[in-house]
């Protein structure tokens, strides 16, 4: 049964179904969940390190920086949660490859890759037969050894609720059934324990994995572990987002009750949350600060130029790609990036 009229049934038997959970099964059923099938992927959206070589490697970079700021540990793990076709992690660790410090860091590197999709394993054991990686299907099954974690469009992936207010109550939004459609609605029922309600919005969005993402990273301070967690996304960084629930199926935006299961569905990261509930765990936070102003701050500019040296045939591509990652108009202000890290390390790079 396709999975749009496995939802129908689901609605017809337990009644209209929050965004969460529509955005759950979408992506994450085993049989028909875009993750599972995955049928999209580089088609359907494309993420900076597929732009541009220049983003893992700045990333692999910024990696060897901060395992030398952590007091060079070994063994470390180095993990990247939802690695995709692992096009970052490809370009970062031949980035690493680069320097000495980066050859010595490599030694002592221990690569994990969070990933629950059976066939995106495979693709991306292929590509990083090298290394070795390891999978876990959740963060918190990594080993308890420091750790540098890379999440890049990962959090903009976790499931949302979406709320709005009828006067001076607050209702959350539903999806429900009309024939063979899915079609939108509202729970006429006031909404319990809500999550930090804005006073001045009428709508708002909360993504509940971002605390379970927090407290799986506090769990390194809280074992006495050294941590750093370069999260990139995009989102906001000064009030919740409100309906920011898209689709994109073959390049293009679509209605997200369209196609359940065959296209990707995403919303904003409310980094100022992020920021709230780092200062309620043992974190210390770093930014949000934007994706351009953090590249530059690593010297992506210097690299760019360097790349272009040794490759002055593909001169305007190079500086055309390294561009979007960094242009206000592009992908430089839209994308945000923070660091989260244990306690007693001096401010990662990029966030001086």
């Amino acid at each position: 049964m396709p999975l749009k009229d496995r939802l129908i049934n689901m609605i017809e038997l337990d009644g209209p179904m929050s965004v969460s959970m529509y955005m759950q099964t979408c992506l994450h059923d085993p049989k028909e969940g875009y993750y599972a099938t995955r049928p999209g992927l580089g088609r359907d959206f494309l993420t900076a390190p597929e732009i541009s070589q220049l983003f893992g490697e700045m990333i692999g970079l910024w990696v060897v920086n901060e395992w030398e700021a952590m007091w060079r540990p070994h063994p470390f793990t180095l993990v990247e949660p939802g690695p995709g076709r692992a096009t970052m992690m490809m370009d970062a660790l031949r980035a690493m490859k680069m320097t000495r410090a980066g050859r010595e860091c490599l030694n002592s590197m221990q690569l994990y890759l969070v990933e629950p999709s059976l066939s995106l394993r495979a693709e991306q054991a292929t590509k990083l037969a090298e290394h070795t990686p390891q999978f876990v299907s959740h963060v918190d099954a990594l080993p308890d050894q420091a750790t540098i974690l890379i999440a890049n469009e990962f959090l903009d992936c976790l499931p949302a609720r979406q709320f709005v207010k009828r006067g001076k109550t607050w209702h959350e939004k539903r999806i429900s059934a009309h024939g063979n459609e899915l079609v939108w609605g509202i729970d006429s029922i006031q909404a319990a324990k809500l999550p930090n309600p804005p006073e001045d919005q009428n709508e708002f969005e909360y993504q509940t994995g971002l605390e379970t993402f927090i407290e799986s990273l506090d769990a390194y301070v809280d074992n006495g572990l050294r941590l750093r967690a370069l999260v990139i996304d995009y989102g906001t960084d000064d009030k919740p987002p409100t309906d920011t629930l898209r689709a994109y199926l073959e390049g293009k935006q679509v209605d997200p009750l369209l196609a359940p299961g065959a296209s990707d569905l995403t919303v904003d990261v409310d980094f100022a949350e992020l920021v709230r509930l780092s200062k309620n765990f043992g974190l210390t936070a770093y930014g949000p600060k934007t994706q351009g102003d953090f590249l530059l701050a690593i010297g992506a500019e210097a690299r760019m130029k360097q790349l272009i040296e040794e490759n002055p045939d593909r001169a305007d591509e190079i500086y055309a790609r390294a561009l979007r990652l960094v242009d206000p108009k592009d992908m430089g202000t839209r994308f945000k990036v923070m660091c989260f890290s244990s306690k007693g390390l001096s401010p990662p790079a990029g966030f001086e």
